[in-house]
C-alpha cells in the first residue's frame, strides 16, 4: 500500500482518545511508509493527523474544495495540497489516489465519505480495504445499523464482512495487508432476495 485515505472530524471531538489515536495512526502510517491522504484541514482531528504523519517524516496529500480553503481552514504548509472545484471531486480524487480507506472519529461528512467507498467496494467499483478505528467504541452504532441491515436482507452478509474494525492503528494496518475483497454477486443476490432467477 503505498497512500491510505483516512475521513475524520475537522472538530477535536469530547474525549482526548480522538485525537490520541489520530496521533497514533498518524505515526505508524510515517513509519510503514505509507502516505496520508485526507480532507486537506489544519483543524480538529483532521490537522492532528496530518501534523503526526509529518512529524515523523511521512508524506501527506490534502484534498479541499475551493469554497473550504476560503475559509482559512486548509493545510497551507503542505507540500502536497490539492485545490479542487466542488465536494464530488475531492471525494473521487481522494479514492483514485488511496490503496485504502480508514475513518476516525468525526461526524456526517465522515460517515458520509466512509458509506460511500463502502457501498463502491459493495458495487465492485473498487477491491479496496475499508475500515473502522473505532476508539472507545465510537461506531459501533454504525455497526449495529449495519448488522441490522443484514439481519433484514437489505445486506448480504458478505459485503458486511467487509467492513475492518479495530481499535488500534497497527492491528487495522495490519490486517489491510492481508484484506482479500469477498466475492459476491450483489445483482445476483438482490434478484434472488426478489424470486428472480438471473
Amino acid at each position: 500500500m503505498k497512500r491510505i485515505c483516512v475521513f475524520c472530524g475537522s472538530s477535536p471531538g469530547a474525549r482526548p482518545e480522538y485525537l490520541q489515536t489520530a496521533v497514533a495512526l498518524g505515526h505508524v502510517l510515517a513509519q510503514k511508509g505509507i502516505g496520508l491522504v485526507y480532507g486537506g484541514a489544519n483543524i480538529g482531528v483532521m490537522g492532528t493527523l496530518a501534523r503526526s504523519v509529518l512529524e515523523r517524516g511521512g508524506r501527506v496529500t490534502g484534498v479541499m474544495p475551493k469554497a473550504l480553503a476560503k475559509k482559512e481552514v486548509a493545510f497551507t504548509d503542505l507540500a502536497d495540497l490539492r485545490v479542487v472545484g466542488t465536494m464530488h471531486e475531492r471525494k473521487q480524487l481522494m479514492a483514485d489516489l488511496s490503496d485504502g480507506f480508514i475513518a476516525l472519529p468525526g461526524g456526517l461528512g465522515t460517515a458520509e465519505e466512509f458509506i460511500e467507498v463502502l457501498t463502491w467496494a459493495q458495487l465492485g467499483i473498487h477491491e479496496k480495504p475499508c475500515g473502522l478505528l473505532n476508539v472507545r467504541g465510537f461506531y459501533d452504532r454504525l455497526l449495529g445499523f449495519l448488522d441490522h441491515a443484514t439481519d433484514e436482507a437489505f445486506m448480504a452478509p458478505g459485503h458486511r464482512a467487509m467492513v475492518i474494525v479495530e481499535a488500534s492503528p497497527e492491528v487495522l494496518l495490519e490486517k489491510f495487508s492481508v484484506y482479500r475483497p469477498p466475492v459476491v454477486d450483489k445483482a445476483g443476490w438482490a434478484l434472488k432476495l426478489n424470486g428472480i432467477k438471473n
